[in-house]
């Protein structure tokens, strides 16, 4: 079995090869370009560096959400349009649930958090695995919110462990309000990894389909439709 991920949710612009269980390429890009420059470079670059055709590629793997809205586009147009062109299947990965997967030995409750802006986080909760064991569902809450429903569901001694963008934005007033029980993954470690979602992918490859049913996943609805909906019920 040969995966292609792409994850462009995020800050990161991720893209990996796996190959029967294997990781045969993953290449990461933070360089403030555009993901819908960096996509496609990044996936010829891991297709020839992996030794691998487009045509070989049995499964595509997007990250559908949480996340930018127009980066989640970019990287479900980009499967969609790959897993077409081949005529192979593809599948969605939860933004929250690879970033889960990149701890897969620390001893308490990974808490991954991502900026949703106007206050809020994407955030859920989970136990280390692959697939990491899920406690709390995706939501988009205000961080206190978000942390009550945490607590409500580890140890009362667990170690809660927050990764993803939205630590850089929350990490002090998460300290402040959780003490010495907060714990804040290394860089290296807190952003998306593509090879977690070629990995989800590929435990999960029986919930493949096709091209058409591939689709973004949001939590809320865009600003701009937020901004509109407000604009009409003023009116009222």
């Amino acid at each position: 079995m040969k995966i292609l991920a792409v994850d462009t949710s995020g800050p990161v612009a991720g893209v990996a090869v796996l190959r029967d269980g294997m990781l045969a390429y993953e290449g990461s890009a933070v360089n403030k370009m555009t993901h819908s420059v960096n996509m496609m470079p990044m996936v010829e670059e891991a297709l020839n560096r992996s030794g691998i055709s487009i045509d070989e590629i049995d499964l595509f793997t997007a990250v559908v959400g949480p996340g930018s809205f127009t980066g989640v586009r970019i990287g479900v147009s980009a499967v969609k349009g790959m897993a077409h062109g081949a005529g192979k299947p593809c599948i969605g990965v939860d933004a929250l649930e690879a970033l889960a997967a990149g701890l897969c030995s620390v001893d308490g409750v990974i808490c991954p958090i991502q900026d949703a802006r106007a206050g809020q986080v994407y955030g859920a909760a989970f136990r280390a695995g692959m697939p990491p064991e899920r406690l709390l569902p995706d939501m988009a809450e205000k961080l206190p919110d978000y942390l009550n429903q945490v607590l409500a569901v580890a140890g009362e001694t667990e170690k809660l462990y927050f990764l993803g963008d939205g630590v850089a934005t929350y990490r002090q007033v998460i300290a402040e309000l959780l003490g010495d029980r907060a714990a804040f993954v290394p860089a290296h470690c807190s952003y998306l990894r593509a090879s977690s979602v070629a990995m989800l992918a590929n435990v999960r490859q029986d919930e493949a389909v096709d091209y058409l049913t591939l689709m973004p996943v949001y939590l809320r609805a865009p600003q701009a439709e937020r901004a509109r909906a407000a604009k009409e019920a003023a009116k009222v």
